[in-house]
């Protein structure tokens, strides 16, 4: 027997509970993880409360760990019991002791990188290595624009960029957030709550626009992004934080100058094991040299999963926070 947290209906936290369950044995094609340390995301709370349907109920949650390889399926080729393993694109089950998922979900964890660094990083490091590494081709002294720059996707892609010399201005919504944003890497912030962001990035950008923004948030920033893109430029819209972005008129694309738009995945671009592995060589990579920095604020006791959930969803973690076996 191994300890899990499941939930049975949904609705907040309290639902949550810590429970004996008997792991399966991994399929031919499936390895089965004994997590060491366990990435808490905000989509995980959709996946309780509702929001997301979960394959079915009782459900586990949670995509994102790192740990042991602690049984192989017959068909898996690559890795072996003992195997040093992180993941972030996996099935629901993660917040356990034992997890079963698809050996093509895991990557090789290098010595230098600790169990809990992986689990902190890698949903939001591979976001991150995807958008600034391949959805757009940046160069140093580009001026790109990112919403909410001092949330945890933003405050790695402050860092990622300045490592590359790109100039990243970040969207924030307080003076604190923009301190935060600027001590990550971020060459200049615009305060929303009080700053006219269109306005501001045309100061900023002598009138030149950025040739890239990526847009988070969605619903909300959608329009004002359009507005911040230069002619035939990329709006990279990745993310649906405010809601989705519906009933786009490509028509002012045209007017706006010739946009493009792309709404990426990290599944799209993650989509085969040597794809995924080279995305997090290069993460890790980054990590291992100092140019980024993982910040975990908060480590709790997988059994206190309702705490972290619930902090996590009243705004007052810092950095990341995972969860512990």
């Amino acid at each position: 027997m191994a300890k899990r947290i499941q939930f049975s209906r949904h609705g907040g936290p309290e639902v949550l509970e810590y429970v004996d369950y008997q792991p399966a044995a991994p399929g031919p094609h499936e390895v089965r993880v004994h997590n060491q340390a366990i990435g808490l995301n905000f989509i995980d709370t959709y996946f309780r409360s509702g929001l997301y349907a979960p394959p079915s109920l009782p459900s586990s949650l949670g995509t994102e760990g790192a740990g042991f390889v602690d049984a192989i399926g017959s068909e898996v080729k690559g890795f072996q019991v003992g195997d040093r393993v992180a993941y972030a694109t996996g099935p629901l089950g993660g917040y356990s002791e034992l997890h079963v998922l698809p050996a093509d979900k895991l990557v090789k964890l290098p010595d230098a990188i600790s169990f809990e660094q992986a689990a902190a990083v890698m949903l939001k490091g591979l976001t991150v290595q995807y958008l600034l590494r391949q959805t757009a081709e940046l160069k140093s002294g580009d001026i790109i624009l990112f919403h909410a720059a001092a949330g945890g996707v933003g405050s790695f892609a402050c860092q990622w960029a300045k490592a590359l010399g790109v100039k990243l201005i970040g969207t924030v919504s307080s003076a604190k957030k923009a301190e935060r944003a600027l001590q990550q890497g971020a060459w200049a912030t615009i305060d929303y709550s009080h700053e006219n962001v269109a306005q501001r990035v045309l100061e900023l950008t002598d009138g030149k626009k950025c040739p890239v923004v990526y847009d988070g948030v969605g619903k909300d920033t959608w329009e004002t992004s359009l507005d911040c893109v230069a002619p035939r430029g990329l709006l990279v819209s990745f993310g649906n934080a405010s809601g989705a972005v519906t009933g786009v008129n490509l028509g002012i694309l045209a007017q706006k100058g010739s946009l493009y738009v792309t709404r990426p995945t990290l599944a799209s671009y993650a989509d085969t094991p040597e794809r995924l592995q080279k995305m997090a060589d290069e993460l890790f990579g980054m990590i291992a040299k100092g140019k980024l920095e993982v910040e975990i604020g908060q480590r709790y006791p997988l059994s206190d999963a309702a705490t972290a959930q619930t902090l996590l969803s009243e705004r007052k973690t810092t950095g990341s926070t995972i969860l512990l076996p």
